[in-house]
């Protein structure tokens, strides 16, 4: 067994995976961290694991614990070998999470290029060649984002939720305000994948993150949805590491 750490800004999500699947997810606050991988290596043989926090600062007290069950242990770093080229000209600013949903999305289809979308809080466009070199990508608002920044920044709009009627024009503000978010989200991917396809023909396009299978309903391409594509990036890197 593996466990992959994916720490982000408020929550931490646990993922324990075999060297092709991820068998289960645990999202917890980032303070129960520490208990909860204790516990859980005290009760089960783990060989490898791979530890990413948006944070760049990594607990060396959960280090320590790890490293005292776990022969083989990887913190996302400037160090870390990856399975893919990066050509971005400041890695060093390159989101961990970008990479490995990038190594994901290249471990599911090698050797086609891939437009690799993360609709979370901000939403990623990252583009990834046949050769398997991360060429760049651009970071946009995400939908609640889109909402939050609409209702904060004018006089009278209110904070709805992205959850509801969603038709193409809105009929009154609420609906309005959540057609505007979504669907705009949803023609900007079509609008990145229209110009990428153009550039690399044969492109293939992968959408994860919280918002994926909203977008994904509402444009009209063949896209493959993942949501464990940041996890199975990050199997795959911790996997090259340990073959090295």
């Amino acid at each position: 067994m593996r466990l992959i750490i994916d720490q982000g800004n408020s929550a931490t999500k646990l993922h324990f995976a075999t060297s092709n699947e991820i068998v289960e997810t645990v999202v917890i606050e980032s303070e129960e961290m520490l208990e909860l991988v204790r516990s859980r290596i005290a009760d089960n043989s783990f060989e490898a694991a791979i530890y990413s926090s948006v944070r760049r600062e990594y607990d060396k007290r959960l280090i320590n614990v790890m490293s005292r069950k776990i022969p083989h242990i990887v913190c996302m770093g400037r160090t870390t070998h990856l399975p893919i080229g990066i050509e971005y000209r400041t890695p060093d600013t390159l989101g961990h999470d970008r990479i490995a949903a990038a190594v994901g999305a290249w471990s599911l289809q090698p050797n086609k290029p891939l437009l690799v979308v993360d609709a979370g809080t901000a939403i990623t466009y990252d583009m990834v060649s046949a050769k398997g070199k991360f060429m760049g990508g651009n970071i946009a608002a995400g939908i609640e984002m889109r909402l939050k920044a609409l209702h904060e920044h004018t006089g009278r709009l209110p904070l709805v939720k992205s959850d509801g009627e969603l038709p193409l024009l809105g009929y009154d503000t609420e609906t309005a305000l959540r057609a505007g978010a979504l669907q705009g989200a949803a023609y900007e991917l079509e609008g990145y994948i229209n110009a990428c396809e153009a550039e690399n023909p044969g492109l293939l396009v992968f959408l994860t993150g919280g918002d994926a299978e909203r977008l994904a309903t509402i444009i009209k391409r063949t896209i493959f949805v993942d949501r464990n594509l940041v996890p199975k990036g990050l199997n795959r890197i911790l996997e090259y590491n340990v073959e090295l």
